[in-house]
């Protein structure tokens, strides 16, 4: 699998394969986020399995991915909803357009990504992959926010980021 990777602008100026553009000098790079709501208003924050490379067991959004050259954002979205959780969403909607943000892990690996956050629905069951999601669960919006100001380093950085922007977290708590 390969990342896009982009110009300061935001212009896709190439390829890199995904193991091996996260490094102590990763270039910016195509990404995406997404927060999944359920029928009773909760969101899914998940907890990255201990395996990643990057924030291993740390808590997180519902999923986030790279889309794959000439894949359009709404495609990788199902794409990862299925391939981490298992999930079908709908009702996908932008919430932050021009996310963007760099942040360093503890081991020195950077990442460094335009990364447009969404909204979706769960359509579903979730039958989480561990190689990906190690837990899970579903919670207010405003207490999650409200955690990830508390404790940031219990989150992942680009979570506590967009808590911090998003709607969805300003508008339960």
């Amino acid at each position: 699998m390969d990342v896009i990777l982009l110009s300061a602008d935001g212009q896709p100026i190439g390829t890199q394969s995904k193991q091996t553009v996260h490094s102590t000098n990763t270039p910016l790079h195509q990404a995406f986020s997404c927060h999944v709501i359920n029928d009773a208003g909760q969101v899914l924050a998940t907890r990255r399995a201990l395996g990643k490379l990057t924030w291993p067991g740390v808590w997180t959004n519902s999923f986030c991915g790279h889309p794959q050259p000439g894949e359009d954002l709404e495609r990788a979205l199902a794409r990862h909803a299925q391939g981490e959780l298992g999930l079908e969403v709908r009702d996908v909607r932008m919430a932050l357009p021009d996310f963007r943000y760099r942040a360093v892990d503890a081991s020195g690996i950077v990442e460094n990504e335009i990364c447009p956050v969404f909204t979706a629905i769960a359509a579903g069951e979730i039958a989480a992959n561990p190689e990906e999601v190690m837990d899970y669960c579903w919670v207010e919006p405003g207490a999650l926010a409200q955690s990830a100001r508390a404790t940031p380093w219990a989150f992942s950085p680009w979570l506590v980021m967009q808590a911090n922007g998003m709607e969805l977290y300003r508008s339960r708590g």
